[in-house]
Order: C-alpha cells, then structure tokens, then sequence
C-alpha cells in the first residue's frame, strides 16, 4: 500500500486542476482543494498543508510539515521551485500590534488583515525553517539559508539568510543548463 495517493483518489479529493506523475502524501492536509492547480511531477510530503488558493507548478517538491496559506489572494509556485521541511508560507496574516484582535474565529470587523499574492518563481529554493510573509516575489533562481525571514522581495539569482533575509552572494546559473539537458533527456517523469 502506497503512502501517497492514487490516480483515483486523487480525483476524488476534487482539485482545480491537477497534472500527472502527483505524489500527494495521504497524511498532508488539502482545505479548499478546488481552489488549488498542480502541474506534472510534484511531490509533496508528509504533514504538509495546503489552504486557500494556491498553484503549483511542475517539477516541484514541498517537503514534510511545510504550510502554504494562500488565502483569497493566492500564492504561485513555478516550475522547478523546491520548499524544504517545515517551511510556512503566508498570503495573509493578522496585525500582531494589540491594536486589533487576531485569529480566524473573530469577525473581520474586529481584525486588521494583511495580504498580497506570493511568488516563487522558477529554481527558488527556499531552505527549512522559513517564513514567508504576504506580497513578496522570490525572483527567479534566488535562494534561502535555513531559518530566514522573507519578509520583501528577492533579487534575481541570489543566495539569501537571516532574520530579516539579506542578500549574501551570487547564486550560480549553471542549473539553467542542467535544466535544458534534462528536458530533452527524457528522463524527466520522476
């Protein structure tokens, strides 16, 4: 018996819109699953949730208990995009100053929220332990040390730590060209 689910199975739970060779652990957690779009060869592990709106490219691995919380305004994951272990990432969150009161069981009207669309774009690699706060890009092929805040947005091909995340270096390219060799080898179904 398999840990992830099946062909069948995954139907049933009810996607947007889900591609082939999804390997979607049987002890994460799905809310909203009609608002959640998953492209080819993604895998996502034990103890991971996914709530809100939220698309998933392809080639892409969400590692166990990590959170996407992609709300109203959503959260995108583009192809080649890696979250580590116990990675949070947030399109919404309350106002933590005492001025308004927090948490989904109060009314709105009683709360302050913040929200805004996060991006990952393509080969981000976010490192176990972040937090990714609401209406942040992760430019493409940027990188994150473990336990950074990402709290604004990155730079193109950067590698990134730290509470507030600072940008420490140059991230390589060369993985652009291992990309291409590994599209046209065809040994790309996982």
């Amino acid at each position: 018996m398999s840990s992830f689910y099946g062909a069948e199975e995954l139907q049933h739970i009810g996607f947007k819109t889900y591609g082939e060779n999804v390997l979607i652990s049987k002890k994460s957690c799905v809310y909203s699953p009609q608002k959640i779009s998953i492209g080819n060869n993604v895998r996502i592990d034990d103890f991971c949730i996914l709530s809100g709106k939220i698309d998933i490219g392809s080639y892409i691995h969400i590692a166990a208990y990590s959170a996407l919380y992609g709300g109203e305004d959503g959260i995108v994951l583009e192809d080649f995009a890696n979250i580590s272990s116990k990675v949070s990432v947030y399109s919404i969150t309350d106002d933590y100053s005492g001025e308004t009161m927090t948490n989904p069981m109060v009314s709105n009207d009683f709360k302050k929220i913040t929200s805004g669309k996060v991006v990952i774009k393509k080969h981000v690699i976010i490192g176990s332990g972040c937090v990714v706060l609401p209406d942040i890009t992760l430019e493409e092929g940027s990188a994150f040390g473990a336990l950074s805040l990402i709290n604004k947005n990155s730079e193109k091909w950067s590698i990134n730590v730290g509470i507030p995340f600072k940008r420490i270096k140059d991230r390589s390219k060369n993985l652009t060209k291992l990309e291409q060799k590994f599209l046209e080898s065809g040994d790309n179904n996982g």
